[in-house]
């Protein structure tokens, strides 16, 4: 009889084991998702800051064309949403990442090319639009920040020794990618004075 309890309440303690880790794979993938959506959030409020921006540059800097259209061209591309289920497919986070890199360098050529207008700088509307761009950057990064955490907690789990087991028994969840630096940003930038 004592066999007997003392099995059953192995097996009532290996059902809640995989219970909960069942529940917690489910729930560290809905946390990827959500901090993507946040990511794609602040990548929206970047995108939707654009327009303005380009429209008040046009205003003060009309023969800067070339480096206008490079931003809306550059914004087209990076407002293509990535679906959450494609998070695990590298070459698709690739080309994302990408498009949000071209994007910020646009900006930054923007940005440069309105040094050279002192009209433009003093104008308050670019003023605050270059301050929320700026917040909006931040932002990107925290949110950024947050969906990598969310991914390597997720990673994790699928990888533990209980969570690999029902994962490739039930769930077949992928690993998601993490969003990594660009190209640019691993070159050493030269400074010269």
């Amino acid at each position: 009889m004592k066999v007997w309890g003392t099995l059953l309440v192995a097996l009532a303690l290996f059902g809640v084991g995989l219970y909960v880790t069942y529940d917690g794979l489910v729930s560290k993938e809905e946390a990827v998702f959500r901090a993507w959506a946040d990511v794609e959030s602040t990548l929206q409020r970047r995108a939707d800051l654009i327009p303005n921006l380009v429209a008040t540059v046009r205003g003060s800097a009309a023969h800067e064309q070339e480096t206008l259209k490079l931003v809306v061209e550059a914004r087209t591309q990076a407002v293509q949403p990535l679906a959450p289920r494609e998070l695990s497919d590298p070459a698709l986070m690739q080309r994302f990442q990408q498009s949000q890199s071209a994007l910020g360098s646009a900006l930054s050529r923007l940005l440069v090319v309105a040094e050279s207008y002192p009209e433009l700088k003093a104008s308050r509307n670019f003023q605050d639009l270059q301050v929320q761009l700026e917040g909006t950057e931040n932002r990107i990064n925290v949110a950024r920040e947050r969906y990598n955490q969310a991914v390597g907690a997720f990673n994790g789990a699928i990888r533990s020794f209980l969570g690999a087991r029902i994962n490739e028994r039930f769930l077949q969840l992928e690993p998601k990618e993490y969003f990594k630096a660009g190209e640019t940003a691993k070159a050493v930038p030269s400074v010269s004075f």
